[in-house]
């Protein structure tokens, strides 16, 4: 098998539903690191970039789905994790969705667009800290750092939405600058858990592929 035909069939698998799990939630990810750049919203506007939101949380959502259906119920801190997190998500498309709607009525730039609201980011901590108590006990391995990656992506998305209730409250431009950091910061760690998740699907298909070899 010709080398760039190998690699490209051990990165694209969209026959399995781990692969589209991270996928879309790399994809849902990328949405919440550029939304929130101040940059951004001025170059494409308000409205357009809580669309940006709004589209990166039905990401987060769908892969969300995909995981809780696909995590057996006798994994029993999984399956919790799972259902926890895509319940979080559902909370994420309301708000973007507020958000979205909120633009649409009145598109400033130099305001709030949005941040992590307090159910999803509650649902998202409790998630990530099941999950996290699943494979705390391992030594090594891409398992372990997924979930601590993300367990600290939960945590700046619950700092975002703190930060982010002050904001209406003072008006301080300090606070919606510490809103914005820790939802990208929390955005990009779930962007890095999606890609080693895309990793260490890759291992399995490689690892999966050499043991007729080695048992022949």
């Amino acid at each position: 098998m010709p080398a760039d035909t190998h690699s490209r069939s051990r990165w694209w698998a969209p026959r399995e539903a781990l692969w589209w799990i991270g996928v879309l939630f790399a994809i849902g990810s990328a949405c919440f690191v550029v939304g929130p750049f101040p940059g951004f919203v001025h170059l494409v506007g308000a409205v357009a970039d809580a669309a940006v939101f709004f589209a990166g949380s039905l990401f987060f959502t769908s892969a969300a789905a995909l995981q809780a259906r696909e995590t057996p119920k006798a994994d029993r801190l999984d399956w919790w994790a799972g259902v926890i997190q895509f319940a979080g998500t559902l909370f994420f498309n309301l708000s973007t969705g507020r958000a979205l709607s909120s633009a649409l009525s009145n598109a400033q730039e130099d305001r709030l667009i949005w941040r992590p609201d307090a159910f999803g980011s509650i649902c998202f901590l409790v998630a990530s800290w099941l999950a996290w108590i699943a494979v705390r006990g391992l030594r090594r391995g891409l398992d372990r750092r997924i979930e601590a990656i993300n367990l600290a992506g939960s945590v700046f998305f619950g700092m975002s939405a703190v930060a982010g209730y002050v904001v209406p409250a003072t008006g301080d431009e300090l606070d919606l600058a510490a809103a914005n950091v820790t939802t990208v910061l929390g955005a990009l760690c779930f962007f890095a858990g999606a890609v080693m998740l895309l990793v260490l699907t890759a291992r399995a298909r490689v690892a999966s592929r050499l043991v007729p070899a080695e048992t022949g």
